[in-house]
């Protein structure tokens, strides 16, 4: 098979997965803490700050990902004269898109407390942080696991697309293999196989939390 067996092809892909969750690990780690800040500027009372957010928030939500990438990787050496590697570039802009969306979840999930729990705190005498700190945010925060659990899924499966700017995770090495081996069938299947058993658990995770969690409410 031009020199790779079906072994040596799945263990290349394997490799290049741990590239995969390394990439999608950090995006979602350093998304995370973005999408923090986001979440509490989006429901800031201060309008100005509440309008950059929703600017931040519509712009990543509302172009294509592998645009970000683009403007990530050649954007900057134009714009900044900075040469990113392929995996500083990936990693902007996976972060960029990832807190957008988790700004979002935390947001509904604090909006989907009843405002009767903030009117409670609010007679307690306690100020808008408080209010936030101890009351709301503990309720959300229950609300929010599941779907951020499942956008971690499709954090995984958005970094294929920084095979396009040459960051060797599992598409890219699939794309390389196949074009020695030829038979795209075989190559792409075990690529598809890989994704399936990284993504696959954390669907039924988030299933089962959704699941448990509405049980106990």
């Amino acid at each position: 098979m031009n020199g790779f067996t079906v072994p040596q092809i799945f263990i290349n892909l394997v490799v290049a997965a741990k590239w995969t969750i390394i990439l999608s690990m950090i995006a979602f780690v350093v998304g995370g803490i973005v999408g923090f800040l986001l979440m509490l500027m989006r429901i800031s009372p201060n309008k100005w700050i509440k309008g950059l957010s929703l600017i931040y928030i519509e712009f990543f939500q509302g172009t294509p990902l592998l645009l970000q990438l683009f403007l990530a990787f050649f954007g900057m050496s134009v714009v900044f004269g900075i040469n990113l590697s392929p995996l500083a570039a990936a990693t902007i802009a996976l972060t960029a898109f990832t807190s957008s969306f988790l700004a979002d979840i935390w947001r509904g999930s604090i909006e989907a407390v009843p405002a009767g729990q903030w009117e409670a705190a609010s007679a307690l005498g306690f100020g808008y942080s408080k209010q936030l700190e101890l009351i709301v945010l503990p309720q959300a925060l229950k609300m929010s696991i599941a779907p951020t659990v499942g956008f971690l899924v499709q954090v995984i499966k958005g970094t294929s697309l920084a095979s396009v700017i040459g960051f060797s995770e599992v598409s890219r090495v699939a794309s390389e293999i196949n074009n020695v081996t030829l038979n795209s069938l075989l190559v792409f299947s075990i690529a598809g196989l890989i994704y399936f058993i990284l993504c696959y658990p954390l669907s039924l995770w988030s299933q089962r939390l959704e699941k448990q969690l509405n049980y106990k409410s």
